[in-house]
């Protein structure tokens, strides 16, 4: 059986059933209670109940301040949440202001496109400005816009913005476009305008 390091009134049993005292070596060097600021009785009963009160004193406040230091890391990581929150929040309304910004910009392009070249000259700036057109789409899609299905789609209040009534009942479907609409991250930022009629 081996000795104990632990417990300074350790014995072993030998074989022959004897029990000897164990010599205890610390392995730490052990402070002078003056230096923590204590005063042992001489007694050491009442040394050893001493300590034990001490224990529970410091072990009662490092609890304590345990339970401080949980309570500033929670209130720390709910700041942290909500400043990525608001942060998320304000840049998904700054691109939206650009997008809407650049509505009317894509707009006059799409209007522009409309026309059909002729000469060579006007088929040069069609391309010109179809290339330009998407590119500005390309550049505002990674931010998250997508552009609203219309022609040949289930007419959808949510997304199209009906001209004129069809005549008849029946599944309405969307005909014609009349002005883009556009989603950005989900949201419908504008419905396009569309003409519908009886599918």
């Amino acid at each position: 059986m081996r000795m104990s390091d632990h417990r300074p009134d350790a014995a072993v049993e030998t074989s022959e059933d004897e029990l000897v005292e164990a010599e205890i070596v610390p392995t730490t060097e052990i402070p002078d209670p003056h230096a923590l600021g204590l005063e042992l009785p001489e007694d050491r009963e009442a040394a050893i109940e001493m300590l034990l009160v001490e224990l529970k004193s410091a072990r009662d406040e490092g609890d304590s301040y345990l339970d401080d230091l949980k309570r500033v890391a929670a209130d720390f990581d709910n700041y942290r949440k909500r400043t990525t929150r608001e942060n998320a929040v304000m840049l998904d309304r700054a691109t939206e202001r650009v997008v809407m910004g650049l509505m009317p910009v894509l707009d006059t392009f799409d209007a522009a496109l409309q026309s059909d070249p002729k000469t060579e000259t006007e088929k040069k700036q069609y391309s010109g400005m179809l290339n330009t057109r998407e590119q500005l789409l390309n550049a505002l899609k990674d931010e998250g816009l997508e552009v609203i299905a219309t022609v040949d789609e289930p007419f959808d209040p949510e997304i199209h913005e009906p001209v004129g009534a069809p005549s008849g009942e029946g599944r309405l479907t969307v005909t014609q476009e009349l002005r883009r609409g556009y989603r950005l991250r989900g949201k419908v930022l504008r419905a396009a305008l569309v003409v519908v009629d009886v599918g």
